[in-house]
């Protein structure tokens, strides 16, 4: 995933020579966040095989590729069902930090409207928490104004990530 990542600021800057100091040093930030949350991954299969419930877990979905919420969410809904049958009350969080993230924005309600009620009902009725980034959005002049109130705009995707991690959460990386 940080090769993926790399590749996009080298695609939106030029070259890592070509950007200002601050922003070379805040896209070299962001690319070691991801590797650290990356390196503590699991899966479904190996969480739904142990003894004890982990402390929580959050699904991290990050691409370039807008509608893939719609793909993933129906198969992540599946996974959480599981995880809780076999772990009941176990806290889930769903954290994404790419294009696809732009899904869940308010005016794109009417064009993504099954992704928009399968994250409104797994806010309401399953009590996941739902980011996006909120540095992402910005890099493309959007605000947490322009997504639902169901969805919690993280001021970074990979930092929100982070926290849950210091929790005690098990992170699974998606797609």
């Amino acid at each position: 995933m940080s090769v993926y990542m790399y590749k996009y600021v080298l695609n939106k800057c030029g070259s890592v020579d070509s950007m200002k100091p601050p922003l070379r040093k805040l896209s070299f930030l962001f690319v070691a966040l991801l590797v650290c949350s990356s390196a503590w991954s699991s899966d479904v299969a190996t969480l739904l095989g142990r003894k004890e419930a982990p402390a929580g877990v959050v699904f991290e979905i990050v691409s370039d590729e807008y509608g893939l919420l719609g793909k993933l969410l129906p198969s992540v809904k599946q996974n959480i069902d599981k995880l809780r049958e076999r772990f009941p009350g176990l806290p889930v969080a769903i954290v994404t930090h790419g294009s696809e993230q732009f899904d869940l924005m308010t005016e794109n309600r009417n064009t993504a409207s099954k992704t928009h009620n399968l994250v409104e009902a797994l806010v309401a009725q399953d009590e996941i928490e739902v980011h996006v980034c909120g540095t992402h959005a910005e890099w493309y002049g959007k605000t947490p104004e322009d997504f639902p109130d169901y969805v919690d705009v993280s001021a970074a995707g990979p930092a929100q990530i982070n926290d849950y991690i210091a929790l005690g959460y098990e992170v699974i990386v998606l797609p």
